[in-house]
C-alpha cells in the first residue's frame, strides 16, 4: 500500500481520474473499512446490509401505501407491486442521502489524514461514494428477491442497473468535493444537509409519481437531480424497458462538469485544512 500514498499534483483535466488510480488500493482498502466499520460489533453483522431495506420498506409502505397506492398508474393492474415500485425510490434516495449527509465531515473527522503532507485528502469521497455504492447494490438484491417472491417476476433489463445510476454516481462525487470543502470552514452545513436530505426525497418521484403532482409544483420535481434516475431505474427494473440513452448521457456529462468543478474547489481549498482543524 505504500505505493498508493505517494505524493501527486492532480491536474485539470484529469486529475479527478488519474488520482483515483494512482490510489486505487488505498481507496479499496478505505473502502473496505467503511463498509466493515457500519457493522462492527452488530450481531448480525453484514447481515444487516440485507435486513436494513426490508425494514425501510415496511415503515415506508405502511406510511404511504394506502395513501399513494391509488395514485400509481401500474398499481390499477395488479401487475406491480405498489411496495417494489417505492423501493426503488427509496434506495436511490438512499444512497444520494448517504454521500451528500457524511460528505461534511470527511475532512473534520480525519484530521490525522490532514497533517500528512503525503496522504492524498482528494480521494476521501471515493471509499464514501464507492460504500454507499456497495450498500444500494445489496438493496438491489434485496429487491430482486422480493420481486420474485411478490410479483412472481422478473426482467432480465434489471442487469442495466448499473447504467441508470452511474449518472448520480457521478454527482454524488461533485458533490461530496463541495461539501467536503465547506464542512472545513462552515461546520454548520452538516445541519443543512440534514434538510437538504428530506427536501429531496418529499420533492422527488421516490413516493409519488409526477403525474399526481399539481403541476403548480411540478418543476421542483423535474428540476430534483434524483427523479429522472428513479424512474430510469424503474423503467428497467420493474416496466422490462431501456432507459432513455440520450437523457441518461446529457445527465452523465453535466454532472461529469460538475464534479470536476467539485473536484477543482476542494483542491483550491485544501491549502488551508491544517490552519482550521
Amino acid at each position: 500500500m505504500g505505493s498508493s500514498i505517494q505524493t501527486t499534483s492532480p491536474r485539470w483535466p484529469w486529475g479527478l481520474f488519474t488520482a483515483a488510480l494512482t490510489h486505487r488500493s488505498l481507496i479499496a482498502e478505505l473502502t473496505r473499512r467503511d463498509i466493515h466499520g457500519k457493522y462492527r460489533g452488530a450481531n448480525f453483522g453484514m447481515l444487516w446490509a440485507l435486513i436494513s431495506p426490508f425494514l425501510m420498506l415496511a415503515v415506508y409502505s405502511l406510511a404511504f401505501g394506502n395513501i399513494l397506492r391509488s395514485r400509481w398508474p401500474q398499481t390499477g393492474d395488479g401487475s406491480h407491486s405498489f411496495a417494489l415500485i417505492l423501493f426503488i425510490g427509496l434506495i436511490i434516495h438512499g444512497f444520494f442521502a448517504e454521500c451528500i449527509s457524511r460528505a461534511p465531515q470527511l475532512v473534520v473527522e480525519n484530521p490525522n489524514y490532514v497533517k500528512r503532507v503525503i496522504f492524498p485528502l482528494q480521494i476521501l469521497p471515493w471509499p464514501m461514494v464507492l460504500s454507499a455504492l456497495f450498500h444500494l447494490f445489496t438493496n438491489l438484491i434485496a429487491f430482486v428477491i422480493l420481486q420474485a417472491v411478490v410479483d412472481h417476476h422478473f426482467v432480465w433489463q434489471v442487469l442495466l442497473f448499473p447504467f441508470t445510476v452511474a449518472p448520480l454516481a457521478i454527482l454524488a462525487l461533485g458533490a461530496s468535493w463541495w461539501l467536503a470543502a465547506l464542512g472545513v470552514y462552515f461546520r454548520d452545513i452538516g445541519q443543512v444537509t440534514g434538510v437538504l436530505v428530506t427536501a429531496l426525497l418529499f420533492t422527488s418521484t421516490a413516493i409519488m409519481p409526477l403525474s399526481a403532482v399539481s403541476p403548480s409544483v411540478r418543476w421542483l420535481f423535474e428540476l430534483n437531480p434524483l427523479s429522472f434516475i428513479i424512474d430510469q431505474s424503474r423503467e428497467v427494473t420493474l416496466w422490462g424497458r431501456f432507459p432513455d440513452w440520450m437523457g441518461l448521457g446529457l445527465y452523465a456529462l453535466a454532472a461529469l462538469v460538475f464534479a470536476y468543478f467539485g473536484y477543482w474547489i476542494f483542491l483550491m481549498t485544501k491549502r488551508g485544512f491544517a490552519d482550521v482543524i
